[in-house]
């Protein structure tokens, strides 16, 4: 029997705008009266949802109540949400694309039609984490690390041919500049060559030159190393209805999200509703700051959403920012949200909304509010919202929205009563929470040197960092022996002689993530640089810089502003647009480097403008990693060290012996809101748009299969079909006891998704190693894991593979563990493979906050494929523990003040536990170990839909099953 049409209950509230009669609307702001006058503004965007996807199935009009009575029924009841698209990245989306590729053999095996299996909900892929950067610094003195593909195989790049190196206004007699490039550039040949739809201009003469050579043999070998999976990408978007996939070198998921994909009001068969997105990235919350509700739920659950299911979620609390006042000359929007991270972390919002309002919001520019947004993960919230206002409005109008479009969308967000107005005479919405933060209160600060909620104001950075030094080893601490705190240790490097030291900075990056949004801190760290430039001041060329824009947006307002070639000349060359340093794909360091802080057991630093900056995530041998905004990059970068106190000590001299501060160079507010005005311009939207539709030479040239099933290549190291649905059947087994479960790892608290899931480059000693070897590959073909998660047998023997984890068992950080039969100790993917040859199930004891960090579904899928049955921890990280049932590992959790101590566990002993026939959410369970001790655990299972996908074993086959 088919479903009712959604939105059937709900037909009475439907209205035609005033303006047009043909466009229609689910008025909800007439359902329930006062109730929906004090909805928190991001509460009333999932009751529209709610209302028009009411079918009295998968929503029931049940659902819409409990949204409308939000009030009394937060953090109480389970809602399901239909957003309007989904948004992947390529790392986190191949594994979706792969799992939907395998899916049509299962359904095919089931005896079914495969061609069913497509999105039912509108899918952007935006190819933009494969980049690593081969060359930089003029690109002459790296060697490419080809890995796979058309580079390794023909020897030959795409059709897209490099330029000569020659500058078009070089040798005029009327040029006053110094064009040419000894002066422009850090070495010979600065701009050599030419993107499409990038010009870039000469600061002298405004002439075109072209681009970074950079960037172009940085993409030539990206497009070479990830062919296989470029044409799988092209594939899916040609056999799967709903999939659009956006090329390589054309920006940054979040940020394209922002310029290009975002609606703010969707427009289907003309009805009108608010633009809604979830994706395989946490950091899908920076349209947030748009008025788009959107967070990242992991690849398992936006799997679901694709097929037409919906998420399910806690109706949260929504906790009220308030903002007022306004922020001194010298703060960024960088430090603005280290200041918010940090406060909203103190107050704590995990697992809730956050909803800003005050006037002090409309301080804000759109881009400091989409910064904001952003680093929502870092504090822990499902995502922050700014409602739509009268600057969210010029900002659309700014980047090219129709105005007819326009215009409809503030008739109707006002209708439904979803724009926000200072001036509001029916006042705020009501809260859970409300906090105030004074923005006058926030100085500049970095964060660091190992989480990015330990801000650090930068004038205390020096004192801080030797606090450091001298604490024990921990998230602050890294326990140096009081007389090696001055070890200075010299290393020769390109003819000269340079001293590192404890606080010395090798890696410099201005990246993608969080900061390249903001034209006002990248213009900031431009103008900063011109200003040092002019003073004769440098980058000491150890330090392993680079600028890889989120897209070709910021290359236009760089160079058109004229500090490109400034930047350059520092060592920030444009490297290409994607993911770069924060996945731990930058360029290794030399060797000179790397030989000085083995020497002195040096800890030395990485100063980069991204979210992330975890210990060993930039580079094994860099311990101090600190987050700034891109001119404290720059700034950082220049004065070589952290240990400095900008406020008493000079970044350097200037050709005549002069002291130069950093206040002489830091540009003032002024200077740059003026940049921004006259070079952050409408044409440079409309380009970026065009860009991405026309797409480019080698994407367009790019041959892939169109056939129903893929193709699968035995071969492939990078596309493989894996093997959840190996024992899938018709209809579901009985849940079975897990029995004499051996321990694989103990852990300890805080375990983040980085030390599970695998990321970054694949260690040479490692399991993932030796099968690449094994198949014929080289070390310098290994490339990263991130572009190898098409290939579960890869992916699975990166799991656990960090050298920063802890497992109690070892005494060490190691990727290692104990394999107990036989006494060895192995890594964690031999011993899990030695178990499951034996027959024996596996789990794993952790302490609080298992899970947390970037939601990643081979967090999950690893250790499910490794053999372990279930993960025994104190507290989980939603996402994580939501991505644990997804693919059928039972979350259990320890009952409250207890855990392995406190049992006298040692993990060493085997588990067994029985599951009753009839689960419910919360359940308590018995667990027997060998050694006679008998405790009690909760199955962490919130709500019945998640009791059905773990009795299926798994979403993947839950789904699987309703297609056949």
């Amino acid at each position: 029997m088919d479903a009712p049409s959604a939105g059937y209950a709900f037909e009475y509230l439907i209205e035609t705008l005033n303006d047009s009669s043909h466009k229609k609307f689910f008025n909800v702001s007439k359902l329930g009266g006062t109730k929906y006058d004090v909805l928190p503004y991001s509460i009333r965007v999932l009751l529209e949802a709610a209302v028009r996807n009411c079918d009295g199935f998968l929503m029931k009009k049940e659902d819409v109540m409990n949204i409308l009575d939000w009030k009394t029924k937060q953090s109480n009841v389970e809602v399901p949400f239909f957003p309007a698209r989904v948004l992947l990245q390529d790392f986190t989306g191949i594994p979706a694309m792969v799992d939907f590729a395998a899916m049509r053999e299962a359904v095919k095996t089931l005896g079914s039609d495969p061609k069913k299996v497509h999105p039912a909900c509108p899918t952007d892929l935006t190819v933009d984490h494969s980049l690593q950067i081969d060359f930089s610094k003029c690109a002459i003195q790296n060697a490419p690390n080809p890995g796979g593909g058309d580079l390794q195989k023909t020897g030959k790049l795409s059709p897209l041919k490099v330029q000569p190196k020659k500058l078009p206004c070089r040798g005029q007699t009327t040029c006053r500049g110094p064009c040419d490039s000894g002066e422009l550039g850090r070495n010979s040949g600065t701009f050599s060559s030419q993107i499409e739809n990038t010009p870039i201009l000469c600061p002298f003469h405004l002439q075109p030159v072209p681009e970074p050579e950079t960037v172009l043999k940085n993409q030539e070998v990206e497009f070479g190393r990830n062919r296989e999976r470029l044409q799988f990408f092209k594939w899916s978007s040609r056999v799967f209805k709903n999939v659009a996939v956006i090329p390589p070198g054309t920006g940054m998921a979040h940020q394209v999200n922002l310029e290009y994909l975002s609606r703010v009001v969707f427009e289907a068969k003309d009805l009108l509703f608010p633009d809604s997105v979830v994706g395989t990235d946490s950091h899908i919350t920076m349209v947030n700051g748009l008025g788009i509700l959107g967070w990242g739920v992991g690849g398992i659950e936006t799997e679901a959403v694709m097929l037409g299911l919906p998420v399910s979620l806690t109706l949260p609390e929504v906790v009220g920012c308030e903002l007022t006042g306004s922020s001194n000359p010298f703060v960024t929007s960088i430090d603005v949200v280290l200041g918010i991270t940090k406060h909203l972390r103190q107050v704590g919002v995990a697992g809730k909304f956050v909803e800003f309002f005050g006037n002090g919001v409309s301080q804000l520019s759109i881009v400091d509010r989409t910064t904001i947004a952003n680093m929502c993960p870092e504090y822990g919230a499902i995502l922050s919202f700014f409602p739509v206002d009268d600057v969210t409005l010029k900002h659309l109008e700014h980047t090219g929205f129709d105005k007819a479009k326009l215009k409809s969308m503030e008739t109707y967000l006002k209708a439904v009563k979803l724009f926000r107005n200072d001036q509001n005479s029916s006042g705020e919405p009501e809260y859970s929470q409300v906090i105030q933060i004074n923005l006058n209160s926030i100085v500049p600060s970095v964060s660091g040197p190992k989480r990015p909620q330990d801000r650090v104001a930068v004038t205390d950075m020096k004192s801080d960092f030797q606090a450091c030094l001298n604490e024990k080893v921990g998230f602050k601490g890294f326990q140096i022996a009081a007389e090696k705190q001055n070890d200075i240790v010299s290393i020769h490097y390109e003819g000269s002689e340079y001293k590192l030291s404890h606080g010395s900075v090798v890696i410099a990056a201005v990246i993608s993530c969080t900061n390249n949004c903001n034209p006002s801190v990248m213009l900031a760290a431009g103008l900063l640089a011109k200003k040092a430039v002019k003073a004769g001041l440098r980058v000491k060329p150890y330090i392993r810089t680079s600028l890889s824009p989120g897209s070709g947006m910021v290359t236009h307002y760089l160079s058109s502003s004229g500090v490109l070639p400034y930047l350059s000349k520092l060592g920030f060359e444009i490297v290409g647009y994607g993911c770069s340093t924060c996945v731990g794909n930058t360029a290794p360091l030399s060797e000179a480097v790397l030989n000085a802080v083995k020497q002195g057991d040096l800890v030395t630093c990485g100063v980069l403008s991204g979210n992330k900056n975890f210990e060993g995530r930039l580079c094994d041998c860099v311990r101090a990693n600190y987050l700034a905004s891109p001119p404290l990059v720059v700034a950082y970068a220049i004065a070589g060290t952290v240990n400095i106190d900008f406020q008493a000590e000079p970044l350097g001299t200037d050709p005549n012996g002069k002291n130069i501060y950093l206040h002489d160079i830091w540009p003032s507010r002024e200077e740059v809101h003026q940049v921004e005005e006259e070079h952050v311009i409408l044409s440079m939207f409309k380009t970026l748009k065009e860009k991405i539709e026309m797409g480019d030479k080698r994407w367009n040239s790019l041959e892939a299969p169109d056939s129903v099933l893929f193709p699968w290549d035995l071969k492939s190291t990078y596309i493989r079909c894996p093997s959840f649905f190996d024992k899938l059947t018709k209809e579901p087994v009985a849940l079975q006891p897990i029995e004499k479960a051996h321990v694989l790892l103990y852990l300890g608290d805080s375990v983040t998704t980085d030390h599970i899931s695998p990321a970054g480059s694949i260690a040479r000693n490692s399991a993932a190693a030796k099968y690449l070897t094994n198949r014929g590959l080289t070390p310098r073909e290994f490339n990263s894991y991130g572009a190898r998660r098409g290939n579960d047998a890869v992916m699975t023997r990166g799991t656990f593979a960090n050298i920063k984890l802890f497992n109690k068992f070892i005494g060490k950080p190691a990727p290692k563990t104990i394999h107990f039969p036989s006494g060895q100790t192995l890594d964690v993917f031999e011993a899990a493979e030695l178990y499951q040859k034996e027959g024996i199930p596996l789990i794993i004891l952790a302490g609080k906050k298992y899970g947390s960090g970037n939601s990643r579904d081979w967090a999950a899928k690893g250790p499910y494929l490794l053999g372990v049955k279930a993960v025994l921890a104190e507290s989980y990280e939603k996402i994580h523990k939501d991505h644990l049932i997804g693919i059928g590992i039972a979350p259990l959790q320890f009952l409250p003040g207890e855990n392995a101590d406190s049992l006298g566990l040692s993990g060493r002993e085997t588990f067994s536990l029985t599951f009753p026939e009839e689960l419910s959410p919360g359940i308590t369970l018995n667990i027997q170990t060998n050694t006679g001790r008998v405790f009690n655990v909760i199955a962490s299972f919130e709500n019945d839909v998640e009791i059905t996908l773990y009795k299926h074993g798994g979403l993947l086959n839950f789904v699987a099953r309703k297609f056949s």
